[in-house]
């Protein structure tokens, strides 16, 4: 087998290598359609490399198309599936533009006006503004990790390397009046071999990102209650360890608030675990939305519930629970009967000086008992100062009257 055949082999195989290792990874990750496209992608271009060196019955020129449309379709799969991974929407209208003016641009220069060298131009110029499109798209997320910025630099090199390269490589060897010795050319040698490398590292990239999604996947299912939807108390600790740490060096008030569901004993008795199931997905539900993204809401027991509002002192904190205790006491919880009414307790406590996460749960929930116990369906504030509580240094006179 010649050198040539070798290299013209390199590319396919390691299309359809990557195209069934993104299938495998779909089959096993259904959720994320980005997958499918990619496997997609891969396989589409194996052919289309193929079709480059070997020539079907129908003749040249339609082979050469069929490998183009290939490419085309390949390129469109690739680019949506990028830019889908990120969550962003996709821009087809553009990346059909691109795609499809490089498409009738190589019909033209092949059946209207034949010419080899504009041809790849036109090909390779509509690749390049496509690479170069992902990169735009890239641009707002490439900090939000090694992968992503990685992504950004290789849809930038595959936009020079579509562009720049076939400019350098067509003016320094002069145009390509036809096939008769292309493929030994320094154009064809290069195309291959940046595309081939260029390939691998998009995909090892790509790889990666599915890599961490997966282990984020799993880290949230191990950190969230499959029932509220909220943090359960081990993602919940982690979370909160994390705010304190970072109020704590910023200087920054965070508060607890612990809320309870009142009589919920009596009304899964009454109405049935469905109905309690049903009343703390509601609970939740309320309290994810009041909480937004700036605190972690997370269910810590069976009915109890906690909150930590980083920026807030005792005061907003209580006027934060009374909302949420005013809202829900106000509204129905769907499946109850009517006039069903379920109400929550609260107990807040506002950290002082350096007070861990531990004895902030004691102080607020020994407020949550005092709402339990005098009514239920209202608000109690912890106004302790724990030990733990920074004490100021004593002024000189009263140093010397410790003494």
């Amino acid at each position: 087998m010649d050198t040539g055949l070798l290299i013209a082999l390199l590319n396919p195989t390691i299309a359809l290598a990557l195209g069934a290792a993104f299938f495998v990874l779909w089959l096993y990750q259904r959720h994320r359609p980005y997958l499918a496209a990619l496997a997609a992608s891969y396989c589409l271009s194996a052919p289309g490399f193929l079709l480059q060196y070997f020539v079907l019955p129908i003749g040249v020129e339609l082979t050469k198309l069929t490998s183009n449309i290939c490419f085309a379709t390949a390129a469109f799969c690739l680019a949506s599936a990028i830019v889908a991974r990120y969550g962003r929407s996709v821009p087809y209208v553009g990346i059909g533009t691109m795609v499809g003016g490089a498409l009738a641009a190589f019909i033209w220069f092949m059946f209207v006006q034949p010419d080899l060298t504009w041809r790849i131009l036109s090909v390779n110029f509509g690749f390049g503004g496509l690479s170069l499109l992902i990169a735009a798209e890239l641009r707002p997320v490439r900090n939000n990790g090694p992968t992503e910025k990685i992504l950004f630099v290789l849809a930038l090199l595959s936009g020079l390397n579509f562009i720049v390269r076939t400019l350098v490589v067509v003016v320094a060897h002069g145009p390509f009046p036809g096939y008769d010795g292309f493929y030994g050319s320094s154009y064809w040698t290069t195309a291959l071999l940046s595309h081939a490398l260029l390939s691998l590292l998009i995909a090892l990239c790509l790889f990666t990102a599915t890599a961490l999604d997966v282990m984020k996947a799993l880290k949230a299912e191990t950190h969230t209650d499959p029932l509220s939807g909220l943090l359960n108390r081990r993602g919940f600790e982690e979370r909160a360890a994390l705010l304190l740490d970072q109020c704590g060096k910023a200087g920054f008030p965070i508060a607890l608030v612990l809320a309870d569901l009142d009589h919920f004993k009596a009304l899964n008795d009454q109405h049935g675990h469905e109905a309690g199931d049903r009343v703390i997905a509601d609970f939740a539900a309320k309290l994810r939305f009041a909480t937004g993204t700036r605190g972690a809401a997370g269910r810590v027991g069976g009915e109890e519930f906690a909150v930590l509002l980083p920026l807030s002192d005792l005061a907003s904190a209580r006027l934060f629970a009374e909302a949420i205790r005013t809202f829900y006491s106000a509204g129905t919880v769907d499946g109850l009967p009517p006039g069903t009414r379920v109400t929550a307790s609260f107990g807040v406590a506002a950290r002082t000086g350096n007070e861990g996460l531990v004895p902030l749960m004691r102080r607020a929930d020994e407020a949550l008992y005092k709402a339990k116990k005098n009514g239920r369906d209202s608000v109690r504030l912890s106004y302790e100062r724990p030990e733990t509580a920074f004490v100021p240094e004593p002024s000189g006179r009263e140093a010397l009257r410790a003494r």
